[in-house]
């Protein structure tokens, strides 16, 4: 149909009589015009898609091929408004397939034209991952060239820097936008402005990578005491920012999601206040169910040592005082690993040194409060008290490694290690805190 068309088309295209242009095509299918633009030539294509309304325009760009949308992109450069309307109602799917066909830092440069709502739509769906850098960084910041002087650097920071998140940091890209230096704002506000900015560079920077997970970010800007830092793609091509007010409420959702986690609570809830009686009791029901199930074991321990029971009834009275004594000393030790992980102040490498320390610091816990315990043995029932000072030594040592051990393990096959929470801990030292205190009972009376 459209081809029957062309000459009149390009008669009104060469006669500049947009609106006649307009009504004339107003009617047809954004395929059909998609079809017609795809066969023009550079210009007319241009010219063609310029005059198309708004709705019709990012409907018709959507049916275009990859090739003839770039280069319409780059004949509407010189129209930013247009463009921009472009960009912002294109559907998310349709401008996503765009945006991923071209380089790194043109896309970079067309996120920046989006809305905030419509760039964090189109930041997910580029692909970064949930927890990713690049779902948290922002497009907001301020570039300038080597070659500039810093006069003009200055002058390109007034003209744009009210639009930015920060400008305590300035970023010099080279003409493929590849990041090769960050500027304190104060270096260039005190530099001789007939200098160019190249002279003031020393080419060392930070940066972050959008692939990056987020708490690798929170390391950096608590390593380095930064208060913002670029994000780039695999090529070095700077693509966004992360500020530290935004690293840190990330922060501040981990350490909300670890604490409960070791509380044997499934998922973070934030607001318990506002949160319902259903979600509450389903985010808590399921690790306290399976810990009831584990518990039952406890039970068949202690029913597997009832003719041991039977015969020194006074053992039943130090029961509860040593299997908690195992589960504390396990929830102390998973609490210091728990955190040490998070911070990264220890990796996988360290446990076995770890190991060490933690066996030699938990027989002086296990011999002081085995001691302790002596006292009330001697009092209530001397002949056990070599049955209760044994056990608490040997509860206390194997509550010590479990506690440390299992943060370890958990990380090791890819786990949060606060899931090796402290119910969970606690519950497998008294399993086997019964199972020590009657084993020791049994040997030690010859039963």
């Amino acid at each position: 149909m459209l081809k029957q068309h062309k000459d009149k088309i390009e008669e009104l295209l060469d006669n500049e009589d947009f609106r006649g242009l307009r009504k004339m095509v107003e009617e047809w299918e954004p395929s059909e015009i998609a079809a017609f633009i795809d066969d023009l030539e550079d210009n007319k294509d241009v010219l063609l898609f310029r005059i198309l309304p708004r709705d019709q325009a990012h409907e018709v760009f959507g049916h275009l091929t990859p090739v003839k949308q770039e280069a319409l992109v780059n004949g509407l450069a010189n129209n930013k408004v247009q463009l921009t309307q472009l960009l912002n109602t294109m559907a998310p799917d349709e401008r996503t397939a765009f945006l991923e066909e071209l380089p790194g830092e043109v896309a970079q440069r067309f996120l920046n034209m989006l809305s905030p709502a419509e760039r964090k739509t189109a930041v997910e769906l580029l692909g970064y991952p949930d927890e990713s850098i690049g779902r948290l960084m922002t497009t907001d910041y301020v570039a300038i060239h080597p070659e500039w002087s810093i006069e003009q650097a200055l002058e390109h920071l007034r003209q744009f820097g009210k639009n930015s998140e920060t400008v305590n940091v300035i970023y010099v890209v080279d003409k493929d936008w590849l990041l090769i230096d960050d500027l304190p704002i104060r270096e260039l506000i005190l530099s001789d402005p007939d200098i160019d900015v190249h002279s003031i560079m020393d080419e060392r920077f930070l940066s972050l990578k959008a692939s990056d997970d987020q708490e690798k970010a929170i390391e950096m800007f608590r390593q380095y005491d930064r208060v913002v830092l670029p994000v780039v793609d695999s090529k070095g091509v700077l693509l966004g920012i992360v500020t530290v007010d935004d690293v840190m409420d990330v922060a501040d959702e981990e350490a909300t999601e670890d604490f409960q986690k070791f509380g044997s609570i499934q998922e973070t809830v934030l607001h318990p206040l506002h949160a319902g009686i259903g979600i509450l009791y389903r985010k808590r029901i399921g690790w306290l169910f399976v810990l009831v199930i584990v518990n039952v074991l406890s039970g068949a321990v202690i029913a597997s040592y009832e003719s041991t029971i039977q015969q020194v009834v006074s053992l039943v009275f130090f029961l509860p005082l040593l299997i908690d004594s195992g589960g504390n000393a396990g929830s102390q030790s998973a609490t210091l690993m728990v955190r040490a992980l998070a911070l990264g102040n220890v990796q996988l490498k360290d446990w076995v040194k770890l190991v060490g320390k933690e066996v030699l610091i938990s027989l002086l816990l296990g011999a002081t409060m085995a001691i302790g315990v002596a006292g009330v043995a001697g009092f209530r029932a001397p002949e056990i008290l070599p049955i209760v000072v044994i056990t608490m030594l040997c509860i206390v040592l194997w509550g010590s490694i479990a506690g440390l051990t299992l943060p370890f393990l958990f990380t090791r096959f890819g786990m949060d290690p606060a899931t090796a929470s402290s119910p969970l801990i606690t519950t497998i030292c008294d399993i086997s805190g019964v199972l020590i205190y009657f084993s020791v009972a049994t040997w030690y009376l010859g039963f």
